[in-house]
């Protein structure tokens, strides 16, 4: 998943962008309010972290443009306030939940975790690919003989083909997907996920098509 991580702490950034990498998920880091809505308005998100104190735009201004563009993605609001008004404003503004400094990593990834389960598009928790079963909510791949355990950079790989599926998705927006925007990662990179993804889906019927010069497409065969 892509997430939007909106914070001006240098060092808590840090530490939750690396977090929420180890499990998987591609992450776009701002320390600015400005620039950050300017990313979502262009660019989108699965799930944004905000901190409530930002430079030049307050997270819960940015929260509020982002709910009057009818931006649907749940929002984790972090805060260093303990009163219940501020809280209560955050909400009010269109927050999904909340989260008070200091608190551990456990407790943001099991919010995280909360939150996705939650979006709209998540519904149906539970997707079918051919003889594959892909629960998202867990995050999990299944197969007739068992569970296809997926490393985490293919996991998000599969993901964004899953998400795409019936369209070729560029070299450079799987990058995106998988690194978060702005990576220097390179297209080669891409080249080499998919190549091992393919393998573990071979045997299934579920293939991963290349469009020479475009980039990749999900085929499920006949679902």
């Amino acid at each position: 998943m892509r997430i939007a991580l909106i914070e001006d702490n240098a060092v808590l950034a840090d530490a939750i962008a690396r977090v929420l990498s180890d499990h998987g998920h591609s992450v776009d880091c701002f320390v600015d309010g400005v620039s950050a809505d300017h990313h979502l308005q262009h660019e989108g998100c699965d799930l944004a972290i905000i901190d409530i104190n930002l430079p030049e735009l307050s997270g819960l201004d940015l929260l509020r443009r982002m709910r009057q563009r009818r931006e649907a993605a749940p929002v984790l609001l972090l805060t260093a306030r303990t009163d219940t008004a501020d809280r209560v404003s955050g909400l009010d503004a269109g927050a999904d939940d909340y989260l008070v400094k200091p608190f551990a990593m456990a407790e943001l990834m099991a919010r995280v975790r909360a939150l996705m389960r939650r979006r709209p598009d998540l519904a149906a928790a539970k997707e079918r690919l051919g003889p594959l079963e892909f629960d998202r909510s867990a995050r999990r791949l299944y197969a007739p003989d068992g569970e296809i355990v997926l490393p985490r950079k293919e996991l998000a790989l599969f993901e964004c083909l899953v998400d795409r599926r019936g369209r070729i998705v560029s070299p450079e927006d799987i990058l995106d997907h998988i690194y978060g925007v702005g990576s220097d990662s390179e297209a080669g990179v891409v080249q080499t996920y998919v190549s091992r993804l393919r393998k573990r889906l071979d045997p299934y019927g579920v293939a991963i098509r290349t469009a020479r010069g475009l980039g990749y497409l999900l085929d499920a065969g006949s679902e």
